[in-house]
């Protein structure tokens, strides 16, 4: 007997089950890399099940829009799109600097999309979201850094979605407080800028970056938004001392930096910088303690703990 009131897949839908299937496998393979065979058993992560990933896909696919999840090969991937999230990425895939850290593809960057701002907000009121965040790879070729790009996405999710809170996840600008200044003119409810390292790692991890850059973007975020929360995050595990974690969070709270973030670094991909330690949970914890000693509002602190991950829960 026929079944009835099936509804077919659309291309779209049926193309998101195949790289579902194919990243499954793809995260298998990763997993069993010679490299990875020593990761410690906290470092382990259970791939979701259901329709809610294909959902998610499909829907980011049809609107022709990019996730920093997807470029980054963050860990949380599968995690966040089968929870119905995703972290968006802005003014394309490619990125004009070459940090150590990150997958994300450098080279000559695309062309601009004005209609990106509008096509995101739609997402952001299809996908039901409580909590939009945004980012973007670092457009060093733009004179503002892609600032007006930010500050228009804001503008049009709060067209379209009344009510969504927005946090964004800015590059430094070059150090341009007009630029950082415009986007917190947008009143986002969180303001994200992250240090990534300590300072004497930068040279190393982030080349074309800046530390006291990073620190004065948020000390702007917040001068000109005094009740925009400011946040930022570090990667623990590329050869950082505990005396010089110490040091940088100091200095986030000296310029009033709200929440922070603490995960381990992960090599994502070849060419990347390896793993120097694995910082076990109860390491973790403790930093956690520490931070919210120094008056931090809210700490999240984890082997898996990204800057954007479960970011709505911060908020709340």
């Amino acid at each position: 007997m026929p079944r009835k009131n099936l509804v077919p897949f659309t291309n779209v839908e049926s193309d998101a089950i195949v790289s579902f299937i194919r990243s499954v496998f793809r995260m298998n393979a990763w997993m069993k890399k010679p490299e990875r065979a020593g990761f410690p058993p906290w470092i382990r992560q259970k791939l979701p099940a259901g329709g809610a990933f294909v959902k998610t896909r499909a829907l980011l696919e049809a609107l022709g829009l990019d996730t920093v999840c997807h470029r980054a090969r963050c860990p949380n991937r599968a995690q966040c799109y089968a929870r119905g999230t995703a972290t968006f990425l802005l003014l394309g895939s490619r990125c004009t600097r070459n940090c150590r850290f990150c997958s994300i593809e450098h080279g000559d960057p695309e062309p601009l999309d004005p209609t990106e701002p509008g096509r995101l907000a739609e997402a952001v009121k299809r996908m039901n979201l409580k909590h939009a965040v945004v980012t973007s790879v670092t457009r060093d070729d733009l004179p503002d850094g892609g600032a007006s790009a930010f500050a228009g996405t804001i503008h049009a999710i709060r067209g379209m979605a009344p009510g969504v809170t927005v946090e964004v996840l800015t590059p430094d600008f070059r150090g341009e407080a007009a630029s950082v200044r415009l986007v917190a003119s947008g009143k986002p409810e969180v303001y994200n800028h992250n240090v990534e390292t300590v300072p004497s790692l930068y040279a190393r991890a982030r080349p074309g970056a800046d530390y006291a850059r990073s620190l004065n973007v948020l000390k702007e975020a917040k001068a000109e938004a005094p009740g925009v929360l400011t946040k930022s995050g570090l990667m623990l595990g590329l050869g950082e001392t505990d005396e010089q974690i110490e040091a940088v969070l100091a200095d986030l709270r000296g310029v009033s930096c709200d929440l922070l973030t603490l995960g381990q670094y992960l090599k994502p991909a070849e060419g990347c910088l390896p793993v120097d330690r694995y910082v076990t949970p109860e390491a973790f914890e403790a930093w956690k303690a520490k931070a919210l000693a120094l008056g931090f509002r809210h700490v999240a602190s984890g082997p898996f703990v990204r800057s954007s991950f479960r970011a709505e829960e911060m908020l709340a």
